[in-house]
């Protein structure tokens, strides 16, 4: 699968966010970083289908599947991680597989725990299992590495690495550390 974005721009009131970004995104992980403000977060709302772009076109998104972690981690605060991710994989979920991945990212002994009782960087975590075990064609990570420490993301990045399959992985973040730690294309919004 290739993502190709060409001359996209998208404005708020008259105020620029993105003026012609244009990337092609294939298999592995395109990393959008821009300061705060730059349009990153709007970038992957175009591409998920959740805005439209004042003009620009972005193809071979025809019938793809995503799955996302966005800046908000959108759990089930009364759910365990287990609970969390049986509800969203629903019939797709497999224990083991939930488990293995887990406890790959570190939660491993979280089990019969809410959701309410985790620190941020456990919330990303579960968010960032949720996204990978979905069944999709591509993934939009939007800063899932914030919260945690170095090994825990370093964790998370071979997580990513190990897991993504062949799908399209667009990553935002304002770490160079995250782009190097993923082999990741780089794309800048100016």
């Amino acid at each position: 699968m290739e993502i190709r974005v060409q001359n996209l721009c998208k404005s708020y009131s008259g105020v620029p966010v993105l003026r012609d970004v244009t990337f092609t995104a294939g298999d592995g992980v395109t990393c959008v970083m821009a300061p705060s403000g730059g349009g990153k977060t709007t970038l992957l709302r175009i591409l998920l289908g959740l805005e439209a772009a004042d003009s620009g076109t972005v193809s071979g998104l025809e019938n793809c599947r995503w799955a996302a972690v966005f800046q908000e981690d959108r759990l089930l605060e009364q759910l365990d991680a287990a609970g969390n991710l049986r509800f969203i994989l629903g019939r797709d979920y497999d224990s083991v597989q939930a488990a293995a991945m887990l406890a790959e990212l570190g939660l491993g002994d979280v089990n019969g725990k809410p959701v309410r009782a985790f620190s941020g960087g456990m919330r990303r975590r579960l968010a960032l299992a949720r996204a990978l075990l979905a069944r999709s064609d591509a993934l939009a990570l939007d800063e899932p590495f914030a919260g945690l420490d170095g090994e825990t993301r370093q964790r998370a990045w071979n997580c990513i690495l190990h897991r993504r399959g062949r799908r399209p992985v667009l990553l935002v973040t304002h770490d160079e550390a995250d782009a190097a730690g993923l082999g990741a294309q780089i794309v800048r919004l100016v």
